[in-house]
């Protein structure tokens, strides 16, 4: 009889538009095909309205909670958990027995009677367990599912709807019902058994993807493919390369009438070809036609070399203010003529940018004057100028500066002061910096780590160490007189070191 059910506290599944209701049957029409409920709750949230009709049309499961009524009205099953099933219209059927309705059929559970109300219990409806505990602690017992922690919850609490708040006192008042966040179904879409990761992953042929990896990384000079295998890719370039298609890069941009046997390049790999003694006079001798004094020369000469030796004695990490205790010290060794000329001019930049700087320089009768303008400005640096090798330190210094060798005064290296220099200078353990050192065919009495060659490099020897080239402002056209092809190869800079081929 559907009278039967009247009382029971039931949960009926609308389908995702409508909702899920619980509450109350309060009547059931047959003839209608309806269902009524009071004091009903729609997605966990109570409703306004005391009362809800549900047409058979509309519901989509319908499932016992509570039997209000005594089990002896309901029929005797076998077991304590056994079950029947009800129709929406309140027809009936046993286990194993054909349906009295023929809508979905909605599973009763045999359960005592719940408790009666306390004093001071709200008159709602009160449910001994939630319907998704009752659900899930069935799960458990009949699947072994492990419980997971409400992650459908979210899913069916409405946009607006807050988390139901535990049981307790609120401004003394009456203890209310504990209720789950929500009464939300799908739980039987839960697997029963675990993701196998091992069997999917056995299906993945890892070693045949990383080859095809492989192999499309080689293709094409390194070139990555990134589209169907046939497809054409372009080069992968650097965050500082133009991607703009240019003209083949030439690295022999200079060229000289006569072709020494050393040449060098620089880093980026353009050619620097050596020239001759002779084609560098005539070199320097028609800068000097166009304005380029000597003057002029030393001055660049003077800051480049300077730069350098900066660079090699620590640079911004040695020369800071925090490190005025630790003042570089640098011994400068100059002969009376342009390369010692050159030299003075360096040592008066240095001495300009804090360094201690102390100059060698043979007491001559009569000097060049351009060697006796150098001295007269670098006396006002504050410089030290000593004409005796023993005047020098007998501790090693930062950095020694060889400037005592000439292109042309070969007979100076007999002079006393020159041997005694050269043999301090070997002595005293420092790395030394040879500035316009002689062309190879002089052998080299001050062994140096580095050298600085003007313009364009000679062809020195190997005791000459590392060569750098440095920019004295020697304009293109005046290369181009002296039958020199040429183009700058110092980029950004002045001074540049050449590698030797």
């Amino acid at each position: 009889m559907a009278s039967d059910w009247i009382g029971c506290l039931v949960s009926i599944h609308c389908g995702p538009t409508l909702g899920v209701y619980q509450g109350e049957v309060s009547s059931i029409d047959q003839s209608s095909q309806t269902i009524s409920l009071r004091h009903p709750f729609h997605n966990g949230v109570k409703c306004t309205v005391p009362e809800v009709t549900f047409s058979a049309m509309d519901i989509k499961d319908l499932k016992i909670l509570e039997i209000r009524k005594s089990t002896s009205e309901v029929p005797k099953q076998n077991g304590p958990d056994s079950r029947s099933t009800l129709t929406p219209q309140g027809g009936r059927k046993d286990k194993g027995g054909a349906a009295l309705g023929n809508s979905a059929p909605l599973t009763v559970l045999n359960k005592t009677e719940p408790k009666t109300q306390e004093e001071g219990v709200s008159p709602v409806p009160a449910y001994s367990k939630s319907y998704g505990e009752r659900h899930m602690d069935m799960a458990a017992q009949n699947k072994g599912f492990r419980r997971r922690h409400n992650s459908w919850s979210s899913s069916c609490r409405g946009p607006n709807q807050a988390t139901p708040k535990k049981n307790g006192l609120k401004n003394g008042g009456l203890m209310k019902n504990k209720d789950d966040e929500c009464f939300g179904d799908g739980m039987e879409d839960v697997p029963d058994e675990d993701f196998d990761f091992e069997g999917n992953l056995a299906l993945f042929d890892k070693a045949a993807v990383f080859s095809q990896i492989e192999s499309s990384e080689r293709r094409g000079n390194g070139a990555r493919s990134r589209g169907t295998p046939g497809e054409q890719t372009p080069s992968r370039y650097r965050h500082d390369e133009n991607i703009l298609e240019a003209k083949p890069v030439v690295y022999r941009q200079i060229t000289v009438p006569q072709n020494e046997t050393k040449e060098y390049s620089t880093d980026s790999g353009l050619v620097v070809p050596s020239i001759s003694f002779e084609l560098h006079k005539r070199l320097i001798a028609a800068a000097e036609s166009h304005g380029l004094s000597l003057e002029r020369r030393l001055e660049m000469t003077g800051v480049c070399a300077s730069q350098m030796a900066l660079t090699l004695l620590g640079g911004p990490n040695r020369l800071t203010p925090k490190n005025v205790h630790q003042r570089p010290t640098v011994a400068l060794l100059c002969g009376p003529h342009v390369q010692g000329a050159q030299g003075i001019s360096c040592g008066r930049h240095l001495a300009n940018h804090e360094v201690e700087v102390i100059l060698f320089l043979p007491n001559f009768v009569k000097m060049l004057e351009a060697i006796t303008s150098e001295l007269a400005l670098f006396g006002k640096t504050g410089g030290k100028l000593v004409s005796n090798v023993k005047d020098l330190p007998e501790t090693p210094v930062d950095l020694v500066i060889n400037c005592l060798d000439s292109h042309e005064n070969g007979f100076l290296r007999e002079q006393p002061w020159y041997k005694a220099a050269a043999d301090w200078a070997n002595q005293n353990r420092a790395p030394v910096l040879s500035i316009d050192p002689p062309v190879s065919g002089q052998a080299h009495a001050v062994e140096a780590k580095w050298s600085l060659s003007l313009g364009l490099p000679l062809p020195v020897s190997e005791d000459a160490g590392r060569v750098y080239l440095c920019d004295i402002g020697i304009p293109r056209q005046v290369f181009q007189e002296v039958g020199i092809k040429y183009h700058s190869p110092f980029g950004c800079k002045f001074v540049i070191p050449l590698h030797s081929e």
